[in-house]
């Protein structure tokens, strides 16, 4: 029989093992920012303010939790492309948008391992369907206002744009980066060739 004190003790241990999670995967992303899909899983824990036993307790190894740093990011990268279908012209979203999903898919790129299993070790395919969707929302606006030619798909989108993503992953600066994808913006606006 669970005393009244037992069930509100309840409440407040799911409240902190929460708080603990959202910590560890801020923490996660400030280290894996700065030292890559191999930082110290310890200085994560150290940074979240938790010991490592509570860190394996949320994330059972590293692949776990570098799957947990990228959907919070994609997540935010889809919630960005929702903001700029309300809030932008349909040409301004699309270009805003794929500017960010470069810049995700550059700075992410030693990561993209994780997107490849959930948090149960099995195949996962969530991340790559919430980019697709975020594309598909940005794109069809598009073409609906008649800006961006009508035979062009989201995934091939995504596409292009992870190939600049992984071509210039190695350079300083963005230049390069930014200079293929204005070509592939200027693409999409082009008329589809017509067969002869």
């Amino acid at each position: 029989m669970t005393t009244g004190q037992d069930a509100a003790a309840q409440p407040s241990r799911r409240t902190d093992a929460r708080l603990n999670r959202e910590r560890l995967v801020a923490a996660a992303h400030e280290v894996f920012t700065e030292a890559g899909p191999g930082a110290s899983l310890n200085e994560i824990a150290r940074r979240a303010g938790v010991g490592p036993g509570t860190l394996y307790r949320h994330f059972p190894n590293r692949q776990t939790l570098l799957s947990a740093v990228l959907k919070d990011r994609i997540q935010t990268l889809c919630e960005y492309a929702e903001k700029l279908r309300t809030s932008d012209s349909a040409d301004g979203a699309l270009t805003r948008w794929l500017g960010a999903f470069l810049a995700h898919a550059r700075a992410n790129h030693g990561m993209g391992g994780a997107l490849m299993v959930n948090e149960r070790g099995a195949p996962d395919s969530d991340c790559h369907r919430m980019i697709l969707n975020a594309a598909a929302g940005v794109l069809a606006r598009a073409q609906h206002h008649g800006t961006v030619r009508a035979d062009l798909a989201a995934g091939d989108l995504v596409r292009l744009v992870t190939g600049i993503a992984l071509s210039t992953a190695r350079d300083e600066d963005a230049e390069a980066a930014q200079r293929l994808l204005a070509l592939v913006l200027d693409a999409a606006h082009a008329a589809p060739l017509r067969s002869r």
